[in-house]
């Protein structure tokens, strides 16, 4: 299976993407999966999901949440999250039997510092995975999460942070059978590229100004 674990419709404002146009990209580029993570909204997600009618193309509920410790994935969401501290968004999620996952946990831009900021072997516990590769991350920064994860023992995942059509499918998580048992079973592998990552960031950011 080959699943691009981080993507954002228009409901994110830093993004453009329509949900039909998630959906016609991500199987045109031959994905089996995908996750909807818009920033503290899940509205885009239920949209792509309800608009998905193959039964061999998942479409994942999730959330991108900004907490008080840096960027935190959620998967399989019955209801969006609202809490902002990590340990609460955490719990939180667990009661809903979500996945959880660390984000780009070392990124460094020139606008904002994404690291995440609490040491992940304090949190190896309280999650599921790392974003060990994000297509919108430098890839020494993607590096630095790589090897953590390979020193923790924690499970790895691949994004695109998709917010427009060309970056759909640039990063991809990539595994047997479901999707819980891999990441469990810390059997996956991670491909991708950030060829088009600067580009989409300056796009992203210059959308946030104007809207």
């Amino acid at each position: 299976m080959k699943y691009d674990l981080h993507m954002h419709t228009h409901y994110s404002r830093c993004s453009n993407l329509k949900p039909q146009t998630i959906l016609k990209l991500a199987k045109k580029r031959r994905l089996d999966g995908i996750a909807i993570t818009d920033h503290h909204e899940i509205k885009g997600a239920l949209e792509v999901k309800k608009l998905n009618n193959g039964k061999d193309f998942e479409v994942i509920i999730g959330e991108e949440i900004s907490t008080n410790y840096g960027d935190v994935l959620v998967y399989y969401l019955n209801k969006k999250i609202d809490a902002i501290d990590f340990y609460e968004a955490v719990d939180e999620a667990k009661k809903q039997g979500a996945l959880i996952v660390i984000a780009h946990p070392f990124r460094t831009t020139l606008v904002h510092n994404h690291k995440f900021q609490l040491p992940l072997e304090k949190v190896k516990n309280k999650i599921d995975a790392v974003e060990c590769f994000n297509a919108r991350t430098l890839p020494g920064d993607n590096k630095k999460a790589d090897n953590a994860a390979d020193k923790l023992s924690i499970a790895k995942t691949a994004g695109s942070d998709s917010h427009f059509f060309f970056e759909i499918g640039t990063a991809h998580t990539i595994f047997d059978g479901s999707l819980r048992k891999a990441l469990k079973t810390k059997k996956t592998r991670i491909e991708g590229t950030i060829m088009f990552g600067a580009f989409g960031g300056a796009l992203s950011y210059l959308r946030k100004i104007i809207y």
